[in-house]
């Protein structure tokens, strides 16, 4: 962070020794290393909530993307049934709901039901 060598720190040491004082000099040195600690926890949480944004923002970005991909393959499934219900129906095939609606349509009545056993 800052580039202090040896002889920048023994000045400073120097100077806070005769500026405190030698009985207050250890007492001061513990609150300036408790607040350092604090100062670097501190450093250290912003650091880490700006990478989590950073990460969630990227995640949102993939997510986003992903749902683009999904319904741009949706786009295309449903293009793909149009086109196979299209050929369907001009190659003259019954499907299978004309099957259905043709069974549903089916007399039920007994002499329709004989008729169609002697067909058989």
């Amino acid at each position: 962070m800052f580039d202090f060598g040896f002889w920048e720190l023994a000045i400073v040491g120097i100077v806070a020794l005769v500026v405190v004082g030698p009985d207050k000099l250890p007492a001061l040195a513990v609150k300036l290393g408790r607040f350092l600690g604090k100062l670097r926890r501190y450093f250290a949480s912003v650091r880490a909530d700006i990478e989590s944004e950073l990460k969630s923002a990227e995640l949102k970005e993939m997510l986003e993307k992903q749902q683009s991909e999904i319904s741009e393959l949706r786009s295309i499934l449903s293009d793909a049934k149009t086109n196979v219900e299209r050929d369907v129906k001009d190659m003259g095939e019954p499907t299978l709901a004309d099957a259905v609606a043709e069974e549903i349509n089916k007399p039920t009545s007994p002499a329709a039901s004989a008729t169609d056993k002697a067909e058989q």
